[in-house]
């Protein structure tokens, strides 16, 4: 059997980004290894058993270049709007909510915000295939 286990973004500043992801997604630090050349710190959701994996590249003065093969990571909330104003106050890049339709119906209510290194993170509105 095979099970998704974690997604793995390198980060400049792990308190930074550890307090990004808590403030606005309510992650929480579950594990914590760290080597003599990067740290990996493991966040998670009470609720859940996936995990963001944050690698912290010791010695290193500037984000890592995402490049343009990266996409973005998908999270599921109950209230749109909330989840808006609680990403305003984190101080995360908020874009604006889009009302996506594909042939006049609805595949998804989002928005995009935009993590300390430049990681972006699609927040979508619980319903149809996002139940």
């Amino acid at each position: 059997m095979t099970k998704l286990v974690h997604s793995m973004i390198r980060v400049l500043n792990e308190a930074v980004s550890v307090q990004l992801y808590h403030d606005t997604f309510g992650l929480e630090v579950v594990d914590r290894l760290d080597f003599e050349s990067f740290t990996l710190v493991y966040l998670a959701l009470p609720t859940s058993t996936f995990e963001l994996e944050l690698t912290v590249n010791k010695n290193r003065e500037k984000p890592c270049d995402i490049g343009d093969g990266y996409g973005h990571l998908a999270v599921v909330v109950d209230d749109l709007e909330e989840a808006h104003t609680t990403a305003a106050k984190a101080n995360s890049i908020s874009g604006d909510i889009v009302d996506f339709s594909s042939g006049g119906e609805r595949v998804a209510r989002f928005f995009y915000i935009k993590d300390p290194d430049g990681y972006q993170i699609e927040v979508i509105e619980k319903g149809g295939r996002f139940a």
